[in-house]
């Protein structure tokens, strides 16, 4: 490739370098926050965990039961969480599952004595939820499924935009939630402020089933550095909301995407309505993974040092790709990206108007990235620019090939939209 790292390079000549990436048909993917092979080796140890069935209290943990997870599961994650194990179930693999089945029960049956959501959207006024973007694009896809008008609210460093979202509770009892992914944020890496964990908190709101959906998936990610992050459910209890939140985690970036535990954790008389409509679901969860899982780690001691390690084959490929950012984008104004301390993903911004065809650009030369727009509700990203980049699968190499036309194509697209003035 061609030294394009000059302001003054033209667009001809980067066509023309983009035209040899082009040739080659290369076929990298950073559309997905996967677990590389080397990061799931870490945990092959798992597999063998198991040399008896029977739990501490004596279950036979290849039978029915136990619907709330196995009490040496629920403790160890209350120990690394620092949760009560008591308001805490411990589900299958997934905390996404966990997820829409919470927001789909509050929708088909309420909670708290007050109206099923459901009941809004057939008089002709859904219930809302606050989207703080760029985001997660599952947790949109959890709203658009069950009808839920999604309201984008900015992110700042420290969190949502506490005014905006304060104002908007206050006023509006249609609004009935807000999620959160409260530390290493997907895409931008934000980490939430004790500030803004006391806000959401104690904040008046109009509905009086207003839940803030807590997920806590990079909880534990800290790539650079640890960074605390104040207990949601504490919080809420000590203003008198012991309700507000449901706090989600799992161990799909930890041990096994396909193959992990889920847990979701709030307050007693949610987690008691939970397991009521749980049980007319399923009788109960995979007490055998729960088990190896315990079996395995043992402490949470143990779950942090296997995060070191995690951490330290991230690691490489973030400074990877920051560097080139840095070296090839820096001060010419055709980006700007996140720095994150921790989690899965690196935020960039192009130039308004740019993300798509950055992305259309990049996919047409045999790099895949997720579709542009997709970390902002209905996948409406007004100023069309943010891009989520997701280095942990490929290879350093892969990742090296996939950043120089990633960051070809973001030239090209910022030239162009000069040309079109």
């Amino acid at each position: 490739m061609i030294d394009t790292s000059s302001n003054t390079t033209s667009l001809e000549q980067l066509k023309d370098a983009y035209e040899d990436a082009r040739g080659k048909h290369l076929k990298l993917n950073m559309s997905r926050g996967k677990p590389a092979p080397s990061q799931l080796d870490l945990s092959n140890a798992l597999l063998g965990a198991l040399d008896s069935y029977i739990t501490e209290d004596g279950t036979d943990a290849r039978n029915y039961g136990i619907l709330d997870g196995i009490p040496e599961c629920r403790q160890l994650f209350a120990d690394l969480l620092d949760l009560n194990p008591d308001r805490m179930i411990i589900g299958g693999n997934s905390s996404l599952s966990l997820m829409f089945d919470t927001a789909a029960a509050l929708s088909l049956f309420g909670t708290g004595g007050n109206r099923p959501w459901q009941h809004y959207k057939y008089a002709g006024t859904p219930v809302k939820f606050l989207c703080p973007s760029p985001g997660y694009d599952r947790h949109f896809r959890i709203c658009e499924e069950l009808g839920i008008e999604m309201i984008p609210i900015p992110l700042n460093e420290e969190g949502p935009d506490m005014d905006l979202v304060t104002t908007l509770v206050r006023q509006d009892p249609l609004i009935k939630g807000i999620w959160c992914v409260p530390l290493h944020s997907n895409p931008g890496g934000v980490c939430y402020s004790s500030r803004v964990v006391e806000q959401l908190a104690s904040m008046e709101t109009a509905a009086r089933d207003f839940r803030i959906f807590w997920d806590n998936a990079y909880g534990i990610h800290h790539i650079y550095e640890e960074v605390p992050l104040k207990n949601i459910l504490d919080a809420c209890e000590r203003h008198g909301h012991p309700e507000r939140a449901y706090y989600f985690f799992s161990t799909s970036k930890i041990t096994f995407p396909g193959a992990g535990v889920a847990l979701i954790a709030s307050g007693p008389d949610n987690i008691k309505e939970l397991k009521g409509h749980m049980s007319a679901q399923i009788i109960s969860y995979d007490k055998l993974n729960q088990l190896r899982h315990v079996r395995h780690f043992k402490t949470p001691e143990n779950i942090r040092a296997h995060m070191a390690m995690l951490a330290d084959e991230l690691r490489p490929k973030f400074d990877l790709v920051l560097s080139k950012l840095e070296t090839e984008l820096k001060g010419t104004g055709f980006a700007s990206w996140s720095r994150p301390k921790g989690g899965y993903f690196i935020s960039l911004d192009t130039r308004p108007g740019c993300a798509r065809r950055t992305v259309a650009l990049a996919k047409d030369a045999g790099v895949v990235l997720t579709d542009a727009g997709a970390t902002y509700p209905y996948g409406r990203d007004e100023k069309d620019s943010n891009i989520r980049i997701a280095p942990s699968y490929p290879t350093l190499e892969e990742l090296d090939a996939a950043m120089d036309i990633f960051i070809l194509c973001i030239k090209i697209a910022a030239l162009e939209t000069n040309n079109s003035k």
